[in-house]
């Protein structure tokens, strides 16, 4: 179970790719700015994302302390990554992306098996658990529209 923040704790939140972790922008600035030594950061986060293909982002959740110190915590990867990843989409600009205007493009088409396995990767997370799997699959669903991603059954 996750320890709370404390009052004079501060979060970061970092969107990351799976080993990519560098000094450079956006983690170096976002962590050096609150006193922490972002290649600590940078090894720990590789290490602990080494089972994961290189290049998924990651959200990662990071606790630093008034001591400099630190924790942080790793989610699964956004749901729209998921999405574009299960709709096959190319990436566009050497990122994946949704659609420039969706409700009036398509850029791929998923199933409802999608659906429901983005889901259950999605309640695994600790701050879903608690989430019905059906209001899981309404939320992915709408996530999809608003990226462009055509549902079938």
């Amino acid at each position: 179970m996750a320890k709370k923040a404390l009052a004079k704790d501060q979060i970061v939140k970092l969107i990351v790719g799976a080993g990519q972790a560098s000094p450079s922008p956006p983690v170096g600035p976002a962590l050096g700015s609150k006193g922490v030594k972002s290649m600590d950061f940078c090894k720990e986060f590789n290490a602990r994302t080494s089972h994961i293909t290189v290049g998924v982002p990651i959200p990662a959740r990071v606790t630093v302390r008034p001591d400099r110190s630190f924790t942080f915590d790793l989610r699964t990867p956004t749901t729209t990554y998921l999405l574009l990843q299960a709709a096959k989409v190319e990436p566009r600009k050497n990122r994946l992306r949704g659609a420039e205007n969706p409700g009036h493009e398509t850029i791929g088409t998923v199933s409802l098996k999608h659906i429901y396995e983005i889901a259950r990767i999605k309640q695994s997370e600790t701050r879903l658990s608690g989430l019905s799997l059906e209001g899981l699959c309404k939320s992915v669903i709408s996530q999809a529209k608003s990226a462009g991603i055509k549902v079938v059954p």
